[in-house]
């Protein structure tokens, strides 16, 4: 039977302070935290959780590879498919939070916006164009 590395269970995103971190996810996305402890925090989205790692937890998970440092720039950017992208971006300003840019229509046949987390992580929310 042939391998299938198709389903997609956790992103790690290492941070750097795990309380505003925490704070931070709660406050946009308000997802359901499935456990949580002094250095980290595992959140559920739909069909994925999100795993809030302290970076100085970090390292005996990624050995040899360094873990980058902060504000090193982007490193990964993850996309959340939304309905009506103007007005999740302004649901996004009402919460304090900065869009990085957007929304614009791209080329590939979708609207998008990016937003980035206390310690960098960008996100997109992206709107198919009809």
């Amino acid at each position: 039977m042939p391998m299938l590395l198709d389903r997609i269970e956790v992103v790690t995103l290492f941070v750097d302070d795990i309380g505003e971190a925490k704070a931070f996810y709660q406050k946009v996305f308000a997802p359901d935290v499935v456990y949580q402890d002094a250095v980290s925090a595992v959140l559920k989205f739909s069909g994925t959780m999100i795993n809030l790692l302290d970076a100085a937890q970090a390292p005996q998970l990624v050995e040899p590879v360094a873990v980058s440092a902060p504000g090193s720039g982007a490193r990964m950017l993850l996309t959340i498919k939304v309905d009506d992208i103007d007005a999740v971006c302004a649901e996004l300003r009402e919460l304090g939070v900065t869009l990085l840019n957007g929304p614009i229509d791209r080329p590939w046949g979708r609207r998008t916006a990016a937003f980035a987390d206390p310690s960098g992580h960008v996100w997109e929310v992206a709107q198919e164009l009809r």
